[in-house]
């Protein structure tokens, strides 16, 4: 069983169809959605058929129900306590597919005092390093010491050069460090702010993910790999793409800890993170995820 371990908002994804006219209207597409990195990651998971689990927390409203019943049709165990107002973030959409986010976490970025049944048994625990700040980093740090004590397989990805900023580079690779993930995931913009790369040397297999160009693997030792990404067809929303990476990367690796080829878990990975690449936010079609989960391309 994998569980996630994070945010669960909603995401109002706004599609601008050019660059904003200050003070007036402009033309826009907008689609409400599910979102939050860790509850991605969990949905994801979910429609390739993996046993997943989420923790989190929402608003006790009517936003927060209903983000609580998305997960569960997506096959997903949900765990969450529900207090307070539940996060929103505003996602702008550019043509080219680029984002710019406006993050108002609310009640996510309150989850505590998480009991242990919910985080233990897991075959993979998977970390989002926006619960870094306030009171969920000792559910975090908790996880970790759960999944050492299972022989999970412990991730955790960086989610954001704005919070890698926001805690201090050398912070920030201090609390990843002492988490001691298994593997770390992180986009090129990341890894250059927070040196993340550096953390291999302590044990960790980082994950550098570098658009259409390839995916760098650095291990212990100096050791790396790349994965070239296959050819990307449309792009108009990166949004979840990240979060669909580290989804079936994270499947591949339960498949068989011990035998895992990285690179495979990697290749993996980028086959489901282009099924959203043309879709609003983190969401995926129904013809995509049957198509993933029985290993075609649906192309």
């Amino acid at each position: 069983m994998l569980v996630c371990v994070g945010d669960l908002v909603e995401d109002v994804v706004v599609w601008t169809a050019g660059p904003a006219r200050v003070g007036t209207d402009n033309v826009a597409r907008v689609c409400r959605a599910r979102g939050g990195a860790a509850a991605n990651v969990a949905a994801f998971a979910g429609s390739l058929g993996t046993s997943v689990r989420f923790v989190g927390r929402v608003g006790d409203d009517l936003v927060g129900n209903a983000l609580i019943q998305d997960l569960i049709a997506a096959g997903v165990d949900a765990k969450v306590q529900q207090e307070g107002r539940t996060g929103t973030i505003v996602i702008l959409v550019d043509p080219r597919g680029e984002r710019t986010m406006y993050p108002d976490r609310g009640a996510a970025a309150e989850l505590a005092d998480v009991p242990d049944d919910w985080l233990s048994g897991a075959g993979a625990i998977h970390l989002s390093a926006y619960s870094l700040v306030g009171p969920s980093l000792s559910v975090l740090r908790r996880a970790s010491e759960l999944a050492r004590a299972d022989g999970a397989v412990l991730t955790v990805d960086a989610s954001s050069a704005a919070l890698i900023d926001a805690i201090g580079p050398d912070r920030f690779r201090d609390l990843i460090r002492s988490l001691r993930p298994t593997y770390l995931f992180a986009n090129g913009i990341e890894a250059d702010v927070g040196s993340l790369r550096d953390l291999a040397s302590s044990g960790t297999t980082v994950v550098v993910k570098n658009g259409v160009e390839p995916t760098e693997l650095h291990f212990g030792g100096g050791r790396t790999a790349s994965v070239p990404v296959p050819r990307v067809g449309e792009v108009r929303d990166t949004t979840g793409a990240g979060d669909a990476f580290a989804a079936a990367f994270v499947t591949a690796v339960l498949v068989d800890a011990d035998m895992v080829d990285v690179v495979d878990a990697v290749a993996a990975g980028h086959t489901l993170a282009q099924r959203v690449l043309a879709e609003p936010g983190a969401t995926l079609s129904i013809v995509s995820a049957k198509a993933e989960k029985n290993g075609t391309t649906g192309d």
